[in-house]
Parts: structure tokens; C-alpha cells; sequence
């Protein structure tokens, strides 16, 4: 199995469907998301948003009034946008060694898989949809996920979670921190990219790719 993860594109008539529905949010809240309605668009307003370190799980109704996050909580906000622009509210957890994970909101169009995410190096944000699995979406990031020790630490990565599962929970409009969704990416299955033995010999990124990939980064 390719772990491509076949999910259906959705009709024109079941986005329709999903762009009527609130979700809890208010108006004002559902016009700013409505507003984004590309992945483009959602990947410009989460970048514009204040990268913050925190521990915390912000529902995007927070994100969106603070307009600060991390990219676990841009990655919730991307979600909850696409979701009220028609795509489902699905997450990918990005697993790595000697560095944190990172969390990308899955979009899929023409049946080619892209993302929109929230991150402090360069390249580990949006990604077109081009790619025909997941798998091959995350190793899009290999080359762009690195430490500050040079070290190349991607090594898994997991099935989409679609986060419609944990609307009992208010994931899009929780005042709480919503240590729910980080329970149920790591409790997601996760598949290897490569065997330790390849991981063992990856070389330390070059120090060209390295300033360019810290390009716009914000310091602790």
C-alpha cells in the first residue's frame, strides 16, 4: 500500500453544503475565514499572523482574535478556513528526532494533495498540490527540516486526522486549549519515510540552504 490515503475530491454540491453550515463561529468570524477562499489566500493570512513560542493549543477562534500562534495553532486556523471555504478539516503530523514536529493542513484538488502550515523556517509551509500521496507531500519537507545543529531530522509521518471527529469537543471555538487535537495526531498512525540506516548517513545541510531556510525567522 502506497499510503496514499485515497479521500474523494468533494462536489461542487457537498462544498456548497459545507460552506452553509457556522460551525459555532460568529459571523464575523466565518466572514474573515469565507474571505480566504484559496489555499493561497488561507496560506498569506497564516502567515501574517505573529509566530508565538508557547505552550498551547489555541482553537482558531483565538488564533483569529489574537492573531499570534504556533504552527500547531496556524495549522488548526488553516484547517478551520478551508474547512468553511468546502474541504474537509484534515491535519498531517510531520515526526522528527532532535527537533520539534511539525502539523500541515491538508487540502486536495484535482485529486493531488497540497498543504498550508504555520512555520518559522521558510521552507516548511505551503506546498502546491501536486502531489499524488501524502507520503510523497511529506517527503517534500526532508530537505527543509533541519535543526540548528545542521541536522536533517524528519523521519515519519502520519495519516490524515480529520478534525470533524472532535467537533463535540469545539476544536474551531473552544476558549480552552484544545489538547484534543494534539492527542489525536499522536495517537494517529505514523509511517517512516525512510530506514534508520539511510537516516544514520543523511549529511548536515549545507550552510547556503541553511540561511535561506531560516529566511523571516522569529528568535525565542
Amino acid at each position: 500500500m502506497e499510503f496514499g490515503l485515497k479521500a474523494k475530491s468533494l462536489s461542487k454540491s457537498e462544498r456548497k453544503q459545507h460552506r452553509g453550515e457556522s460551525y459555532g463561529l460568529t459571523p464575523a468570524e466565518l466572514r474573515t475565514l469565507r474571505s480566504l477562499k484559496t489555499p493561497v489566500r488561507v496560506q498569506k493570512f497564516v502567515d501574517a499572523i505573529e509566530y508565538q513560542y508557547s505552550d498551547t493549543a489555541g482553537s482558531p477562534r483565538r488564533v483569529l482574535r489574537e492573531r499570534k500562534g504556533h504552527c500547531m495553532e496556524g495549522a488548526m486556523l488553516a484547517a478551520a478556513a478551508l474547512r468553511v471555504n468546502g474541504y474537509p478539516p484534515l491535519l498531517m503530523d510531520l515526526e522528527a528526532v532532535h527537533d520539534d514536529d511539525h502539523v500541515l493542513a491538508l487540502y486536495r484538488e484535482h485529486g493531488l494533495w497540497g498543504a498550508v502550515a504555520k512555520s518559522n523556517f521558510a521552507g516548511l509551509r505551503f506546498r502546491a498540490p501536486v502531489y499524488r500521496t501524502v507520503r510523497e507531500l511529506a517527503l517534500s519537507y526532508v530537505e527543509h527540516y533541519y535543526n540548528l545543529r545542521g541536522e536533517r531530522t524528519l523521519r515519519a509521518y502520519s495519516v490524515p486526522v480529520n478534525l470533524a471527529s472532535l467537533d463535540s469537543k469545539g476544536w474551531m471555538t473552544s476558549e480552552e486549549d484544545v489538547w484534543c487535537v494534539v492527542d489525536k495526531l499522536i495517537a494517529a498512525k505514523h509511517y517512516p519515510l525512510y530506514p534508520d540506516k539511510v537516516a544514520r548517513s543523511l549529511p548536515r545541510l549545507d550552510r547556503r540552504s541553511f540561511e535561506a531556510g531560516m529566511h523571516g525567522r522569529v528568535k525565542h
